[in-house]
């Protein structure tokens, strides 16, 4: 074998190792670490017992196995095994363990000192896989508690070894790797808007292959793009071209096919990140990057998790180009131009950031820790946190304190997420079909959302095909009834319940259970709270109560993917504790009124819904205080007056309650709650008379200090009360002229002038003045000129200072 580029780094780190136990290797991708180091350390007898090294994904831990033990000159199983979810290939004399992540956290879990393993390896770290970072959080806890003499590698293909550490209190050791330079082409213009994402891979596929020699390798972001390029590429590259799709959900021999050389014409591989680091495919001297890359994505205001699609990171990017230089000059070929390339985020988020924590919450409180007891890398997000472990209580794992329940402790046994583990332990062996089913890939191609077409498929493929117009997904059906025969056998022994689909899927998302709305769409309001739409044309959008299994994430209204029909008496059956009746007295917006009813409510779905007869008044006043809130106070002009004379007396220093708009509505308990009583609606509302509520926040001495700083009325000669507007600039009466013969001096209040607005017969206004006297004497005559005309039979005298005030007409002589 040749000399791999990490024998140089490995004396420094075989002295940590020894020195310090534990040491982070920082190697680029293709440097040997993988399948190197382990062996290293067993030749170097650093390994006690057995050395567990883990790997983010089953193709990759597969593979190193089989090349570490072909190095050997061995099979897999003897000195080098492998453990994956649903397979294992070890025995008597394994020392050198290749196991997916969970495998470890299940290990831990059942035995916290992991008895016999001497070495723990984490590769691949930088690619921050949740279960990787509670693996090193757990092995960490467990080297300072109770295994001193545990060995901790981190290896990273980054620059980022950092961080890494840091927390583990650990020295770098750095392994330069042999990579031979690597030409990079961009775009010379931006994609088309119109232009198809696969066609334009393809077509940049075609022109490397045309302009350069070797192996190519694409990278694009599932296995959906990588079969549609493949089909784009058919007869469009030189026959001796041979495609090979590489994802993880392959079979085994046709991902073996993809990985080693060819022995005869050229490879063109079609890949999912799954090559950027994980693997190295030897005869690769060309990549050509689609750009995008596919996370798991987790909304915990929704509950949902979605796959996006999104640009890849400047890191990744590098990492790929990488793979071009592996063994001989590259080229590497991007889908975007160098300007595009600067907008790119310099690294991908850490999963535990981005993705459903539920598994994290039950396997810390199975654990018994919150997650700051624990030196994670970067902590899980609290709100996601939170809504996980809410989660796990209305399945029953966890208690109201968050402890860990029996149920919790099976369901954290099952190699499943805790909804699919708690419908496996419910209803036993029967669930395993549908429990593999909703873990994988959908197995039908554009078919209806649902779940009955997927099991039928699975339980008869070939009757399926005769009799329904749908296609079928062969490798994800194969891998569905394998998994599906696995969890029968993991299913608890004495769980039987017989149950339909749609009985079983409620199990498992008891907060996704949805109600049809009314009318012609095919909406849907979850027991969650969020709302889901089918297509217009699904069948099953007709159905009142659903169950919906996969969604698209959508925060305001989700698409529903797929979904089992439930009836009503499944329902209850299952849920009949949780259903309950509810007196419901709220403002409607949309019918701008207090509504009452009487509901019977499972979450937030309505099963029945009745008038509410006999509503106590406290809670039709509480109810239109919200409507009070949306409508608005809108004071009448009485109101008006008495909040504005309260405003002046506050300015000269009276203490009174604040009466601005602003103070009224934050304080509507306080003063206008015990005054609602009987108005239930916006018209209602509108007629209201807000005075007494007002003059009720004040006590009788704040009367009596108002009435004398601001009195609300003024007293004309004939004993009359006219109300002061204080809402203008200055207070203000208005009057008949002649209710004002015989006042000699212009009325005041507070010291300041009234405005006093005289009006004619008609009640028009025909003079406003602040000096009564001064009027009497000047402009008065002219007034007299011309309201004689046009009033006669009312009195008009030359000096009105000398008559007496009336409102009556002239006497007839």
């Amino acid at each position: 074998m040749d000399k791999l580029p990490i024998e140089e780094a490995l004396p420094d780190l075989l002295a940590a190792m020894r020195e310090r136990g534990r040491a982070v290797l920082q190697a680029p991708p293709g440097a040997g670490k993988t399948t190197r180091v382990p062996l290293a350390l067993l030749e170097a007898g650093l390994v006690e017992g057995t050395l567990v090294m883990l790997e983010p994904r089953r193709l990759a831990a597969r593979a190193a196995a089989e090349r570490m033990a072909e190095t050997l000159g061995e099979r897999v199983g003897e000195t080098v095994g492998y453990r994956i979810r649903g397979e294992a290939k070890v025995g008597p004399q394994t020392r050198i363990e290749v196991v997916t992540e969970g495998i470890l956290t299940r290990r831990l879990q059942s035995d916290p000192e992991l008895s016999g393993v001497g070495t723990v390896i984490f590769d691949e770290i930088h690619e921050r896989s949740l279960n990787a970072d509670l693996g090193l959080a757990l092995c960490l806890e467990i080297a300072g508690a109770l295994r001193e003499d545990l060995r901790l590698l981190a290896m990273s293909a980054t620059l980022e070894a950092g961080p890494v550490a840091t927390l583990m209190d650990a020295p770098v050791v750095t392994s330069e790797g042999r990579a031979y330079p690597v030409e990079t082409r961009w775009l010379e213009a931006p994609l088309a808007k119109r232009q198809r994402y696969e066609d334009a891979v393809a077509d940049l596929v075609a022109q490397a292959v045309r302009e350069t020699d070797g192996g190519v390798l694409v990278f694009l972001p599932g296995e959906g793009e990588i079969r549609n390029v493949a089909s784009r590429l058919a007869g469009r590259l030189p026959k001796e071209c041979h495609v090979r799709p590489l994802f993880g959900a392959m079979e085994m021999g046709d991902q073996r096919a993809a990985i080693r050389p060819e022995t005869q014409g050229r490879k063109v591989v079609l890949s999912t990140s799954i090559a950027e680091t994980s693997l190295t495919i030897e005869d690769i001297r060309v990549v050509v990057d689609g750009g995008k890359a596919r996370r798991a994505r987790f909304d915990p205001s929704s509950g949902m998790s979605r796959l996006v699609t999104e640009k890849v990171t400047r890191a990744e990017a590098t990492q790929r180009a990488g793979r071009a230089g592996r063994v001989a000059p590259g080229v590497a070929y991007r889908l975007w131009t160098r300007g595009e390339e600067g907008a790119l985020a310099a690294h991908p988020p850490a999963e535990i950031e981005a993705a459903d924590l539920a598994a994290l919450a039950l396997e810390l409180a199975l654990w018994g820790a919150a997650p700051a007891d624990l030196p994670f890398l970067t902590p899980p997000p609290e709100g996601a946190f939170r809504e996980a472990q809410a989660l796990l209580q209305m399945l029953g794992a966890l208690d109201i304190q968050g402890l860990v329940t029996p149920h919790g402790r099976s369901l954290a046994g099952l190699p499943l997420h805790p909804r699919l583990a708690h419908m496996l332990a419910i209803a036993g062996p029967d669930a395993a079909p549908l429990a593999a089913l909703l873990s994988d890939r959908d197995p039908l191609k554009r078919a209806p959302s649902d779940l009955r077409l997927r099991l039928e498929a699975l339980r008869d493929a070939k009757r399926f095909l005769a009799e329904r117009p749908h296609e079928i997904r062969q490798a994800a059906l194969h891998r569905i009834r394998d998994e599906a025969k696995r969890l029968r056998k993991a299913a608890p022994k004495g769980a039987a319940r017989d149950l339909s689909p749609g009985a079983l899927a409620a199990l498992a998302y008891p907060d996704r259970i949805g109600l049809r709305r009314k009318g012609d769409a095919p909406r849907y309001i979850l027991s969650g709270g969020k709302g889901a739409i089918t297509a217009a044309d699904d069948p099953l959008g007709a159905t009142r109560l659903i169950v919906a299994t996969d969604l698209d994430g959508d925060p305001r209204e989700a698409r529903i993917r797929q979904a089992a029909r439930l009836e009503e008496v499944e329902l209850r059956e299952l849920y009949g504790d949780r259903i309950t009746w509810e007196d419901v007295c709220e403002w409607s917006r949309r019918e701008r009124r207090v509504v009452a009813r009487q509901q019977e409510r499972f979450g937030a779905l309505v099963l029945d819904d009745r008038l509410w007869k006999d509503v106590p008044p406290d809670a039709v006043a509480a109810a239109m205080l919200e409507g009070v809130r949306e409508l608005g106070l809108k004071l009448s002009p009485k109101a008006e007056r008495f909040a504005a004379r309260v405003a002046l007396a506050r300015a000269d220093g009276h203490e009174l309650p604040d009466m601005s708009e602003a103070a009224l509505m934050a304080t509507l308990e306080d003063w206008l709650l015990p005054f609602l009583s009987g108005v239930k609606s916006a018209e209602e509302w509108k007629r209201f008379d807000l005075v007494p509520a007002l003059e009720a926040r004040l006590d009788f001495p704040q009367k009596q200090a108002l009435d004398a700083a601001v009195p609300g009325a003024f007293t004309t000669p004939l004993g009359r009360q006219i109300p002061i507007d204080y809402t203008g600039e200055a207070p203000e009466i208005s009057l008949r002229l002649q209710e004002m013969f015989g006042q000699r001096i212009h009325p005041t209040v507070g010291g300041v002038p009234l405005r006093v607005t005289l009006l004619s017969p008609a009640n028009r206004p025909v003079q406003t003045t602040t000096d009564l006297p001064g009027f009497w004497q000047g402009s008065y005559a002219d007034v007299r000129k011309d309201m004689r005309a046009r009033y006669p039979k009312h009195p008009w005298p030359e000096d009105p200072r000398e008559e007496d005030p009336t409102l009556r007409v002239k006497r007839r002589s």
